[in-house]
């Protein structure tokens, strides 16, 4: 099972700038997107169905904004909308897919980088996760959840730490969240298989130099639970896939 999890930055933007040719190189078996910033009716779905994949959509309220999707090469046996926190599933964050014993969970953590208004939302947010992921990995003890986490999680994780250490998405709560989630029994697949670094998954788009000169944050993951530590084959960060200012992060599974 090969699994992608991208941030396209609005769906219909990334289709406008290759993102189907792309999906025509077969990059994965399941592609979990985010921000797509579009009601499935508002995007032209059927091309994802021509080139052979189910699509599952679950789209904001609120017009234009957050969304995930699934485009998947596997029909999925059960499909969950939501994660039941009516603040969350308001704006589209949480998509899950049942394929036989694996839950796969798509998910768009909020950013904080808007003023502490939605910094303390991120909080909340994370912290009901938090206690939803603990109750359904007693459920369901092989989950795959990939996303933009918008949480560089140590300094190997972004071109400047000390510089951003008072930034959203680096600071020492946001941080400390990821360290404990992790210690719960989940896995950052691709830190498990690449210690070097400078390896990034987003890149600001304020200044073009900035990806030029890879100046990133890994701020988009794919993590799995102990009891698919085995079945790890390969992870990988495809910085040369640009349809957004995010990047495709990558798993592959026995």
């Amino acid at each position: 099972m090969r699994i992608i999890s991208y941030n396209v930055n609005g769906i219909r933007a990334a289709m406008k700038k290759g993102f189907l040719d792309w999906l025509k190189t077969d990059p994965a078996d399941i592609i979990c997107v985010q921000e797509t910033k579009a009601l499935k009716e508002n995007v032209e779905h059927s091309v994802f169905n021509d080139l052979g994949y189910h699509d599952y959509w679950f789209s904001a309220q609120k017009k234009g904004y957050s969304g995930v999707a699934v485009f998947s090469r596997i029909k999925a046996d059960k499909v969950v909308m939501g994660n039941g926190h009516t603040a969350s599933d308001d704006e589209g964050r949480v998509l899950q897919l049942d394929f036989g014993d694996i839950r796969l969970i798509n998910a768009y953590f909020p950013s904080g980088t808007s003023g502490d208004e939605r910094q303390a939302f991120k909080y909340k947010w994370l912290d009901e996760f938090y206690v939803y992921l603990n109750k359904l990995k007693k459920k369901h003890p092989k989950l795959v959840l990939c996303g933009d986490y918008n949480i560089a999680h140590q300094e190997i994780d972004i071109h400047d730490p000390k510089g951003n250490k008072n930034s959203s998405g680096f600071l020492p709560e946001e941080r400390e969240w990821m360290t404990k989630f992790l210690a719960s029994g989940w896995i950052d697949t691709f830190r498990a298989l690449h210690p070097e670094p400078h390896r990034y998954s987003w890149w600001s788009q304020r200044f073009p130099s900035v990806r030029l000169n890879n100046k990133g944050w890994r701020i988009d993951y794919i993590t799995v639970t102990e009891a698919l530590k085995k079945s790890i084959r390969d992870a990988d960060i495809f910085p040369d896939v640009k349809h957004s200012d995010h990047c495709p992060v990558y798993l592959e599974l026995k």
